[in-house]
């Protein structure tokens, strides 16, 4: 009843709508009074004179004045109606209301039967919301049916190019906007008013009064037993028979239901074709003009039966009720692919905004690290022209140095003999250069040691100069891996703290080592006055002796880190180590 109850609210909304307003707005209660006895007239529903009188009175007070007409029309109407009644005569009421102020005044190709047909296919294929509309895949499913009738062939194309001009516009179109389609004859080009009119007839018989066949066939008669010609007429739950195809004179019914056969029979008293009804009380030959109509007449009552059994409406109704079901679900699933796209793209403008934080993070923590890696490097010039400088004054002083020491040679030739002499006071100076001797030595682990912590000092400066070209490599990557490599760049970033620390440890190491070299150098310092002493003793009484000292016989090399801290061959070695990291940084 829930069906019936929607497939009548639909005609009723045409016939409401059509209704004329009053100077409020209202459709005024003695045209709803009209409508609703009219209404109980057609549905074949008790007149209920005081509930009427109640609900439209002329003050202000009545139910309908409160709470509108659908309370009404529900209560005491829809849901007393019990299916007895004609629903060609219930839609035609409800056209009359309304044809006449939506019909289009511009000339048509159909008819107005034709047209009111079409008004009551429109109302069967709608959708069940209002205002009411016909969406595309309905269209084109009646637009097929009458071209089939019609015995024309399909144009998709023609009809795919006037769905996306519709759909570029509205979702459908309402029951006048249909009747004008088909009565412009956009798809029925070539065909003439009476096979249109014929193919509107056969669609609206199928869809509306659920006729499944129809046609003529021979019948034999139960008692004369002879061969009439009648007019058959197949529903989902009866055939009926006629004398001719105007439905004017019914002769009989044959009622179907799951218990009901057919079967073919063999060719007898110079009939053909023929097959049998069996019913619980009766059975029934009939006689079709050839095979053909013959084999088609038992599979549409067999089907026909088949649905009865179980319990299935008929296949036009199963398909609009499939057709309505898939477009609901793909309803469904476009509101809830929009849904999820809603949240994939808030989830992405998130992520975006996430990263672009990263992204500026990391901006600026690269413009601190180029800002240190410039100031770096402006230390780094500055230590290599300060150690150019000290180089460049240390080998002035290593060239005077040789001088002496050249000079120093001819004069050791020359005060050779008076050293012989003196070899007995040599022998008291061996305590004072032993002490000198052994302050030498100290200097020299003092200088190895600072020369180790130099070397270590360098490594680390090598491996923070490598951190630092793999933190440029890792600002360069790709934004998708740039939160694990900032992950990475902070556990770099704390092993390079704790190498700075290491660093500074050094530093602290290298400074006690300089401090250890000062205090040597104070023990050197104070032998070499105990040495001049004795030379000042020497001199004193010799005249012009000079003393040689215990020492290599190469030449010693003066740095800033002190008398004999390197070689020629580690000064040489150092050079080309500054060289190589100033052309590293260049």
């Amino acid at each position: 009843m829930v069906g019936l109850k929607e497939e009548l609210l639909k005609s009723i909304w045409h016939a409401f709508t059509a209704l004329d307003l009053d100077r409020s707005g209202k459709v005024s209660k003695s045209q709803l009074k009209v409508l609703s006895h009219n209404l109980c007239t057609v549905l074949n529903v008790p007149h209920d004179p005081v509930a009427l009188e109640e609900h439209f009175r002329d003050d202000d007070e009545g139910p309908v004045s409160n709470q509108g007409y659908m309370p009404y029309l529900n209560k005491f109407i829809l849901e007393k109606v019990q299916g007895n009644f004609d629903k060609v005569e219930f839609n035609r009421m409800c056209w009359t209301l309304c044809a006449k102020k939506n019909l289009s005044k511009s000339p048509l190709l159909i008819s107005d039967e034709d047209a009111f047909k079409v008004w009551v296919l429109f109302n069967f294929l709608s959708e069940d919301k209002y205002p009411l509309i016909i969406v595309p895949e309905e269209i084109e499913y009646l637009l097929k049916k009458l071209t089939e009738a019609m015995g024309a062939g399909w144009q998709q194309e023609q009809f795919d190019h006037y769905k996306i001009a519709l759909n570029t516009s509205r979702e459908g179109l309402s029951a006048w906007e249909l009747i004008d389609l088909i009565g412009s004859g956009q798809f029925s080009k070539g065909m003439d008013r009476q096979t249109v009119s014929m193919a509107i007839n056969e669609v609206f018989n199928e869809l509306i009064l659920d006729v499944l066949k129809q046609g003529y066939m021979l019948k034999k008669g139960h008692k004369r037993k002879n061969w009439m010609e009648r007019w058959f007429v197949l529903k989902p739950n009866i055939i009926s028979y006629y004398v001719s195809e105007d439905l004017k004179d019914k002769k009989g019914d044959i009622i179907l239901d799951g218990n009901c056969c057919v079967e073919a029979l063999p060719d007898k008293d110079g009939k053909k074709c023929l097959f049998l009804i069996k019913c619980l009380d009766k059975s029934f030959e009939i006689s079709a003009s050839d095979k053909k109509k013959k084999q088609e007449w038992i599979q549409a009552i067999q089907t026909t039966v088949n649905l009865l059994r179980v319990g299935s409406p008929p296949p036009h109704k199963e398909a609009r009720q499939k057709r309505k079901e898939l477009r609901q679900k793909l309803l469904a699933e476009h509101e809830e692919l929009e849904r999820q796209m809603k949240e994939l793209q808030t989830a992405n403008e998130n992520k975006q905004k996430e990263l672009e934080t990263v992204r500026k993070q990391l901006e600026a923590a690269a413009a601190r690290a180029a800002e240190e890696e410039k100031k770096r490097l402006q230390t780094q010039v500055e230590l290599q022209d300060r150690f150019s400088l000290e180089l460049e004054r240390e080998k002035m002083v290593r060239q005077k140095m040789e001088e002496q020491v050249a000079q120093k040679s001819s004069e050791l030739e020359q005060y050779l003999q008076r050293v012989r002499e003196l070899e007995e006071m040599y022998k008291q100076l061996q305590g004072a250069l032993e002490d000198e001797k052994q302050a030498r030595q100290d200097e020299e682990t003092v200088r190895k040691l600072q020369a180790r912590l130099l070397e270590e000092e360098s490594a680390k400066r090598a491996e923070l100069e490598k951190w630092h070209l793999q933190q440029q490599q890792t600002i360069q990557m790709t934004e998708a891996e740039k939160q694990e490599l900032e992950n990475q760049r902070m556990i770099k970033e704390q092993a390079l703290q704790v190498a700075m620390q290491q660093l500074k440890q050094l530093e602290l190491e290298r400074k006690e080592a300089l401090e250890q070299y000062e205090e040597v150098k104070k023990k050197l310092e104070t032998a070499a006055n105990n040495t001049k002493s004795w030379k000042d003793k020497v001199a004193h009484h010799e005249g012009l002796i000079r003393l040689i000292e215990p020492g290599s016989k190469n030449p010693h090399l003066i740095t800033n880190w002190g008398p004999a801290a390197f070689t020629e061959a580690e000064l040489e070695q150092r050079q080309k180590s500054w060289k190589g990291k100033k052309a590293t940084s260049e």
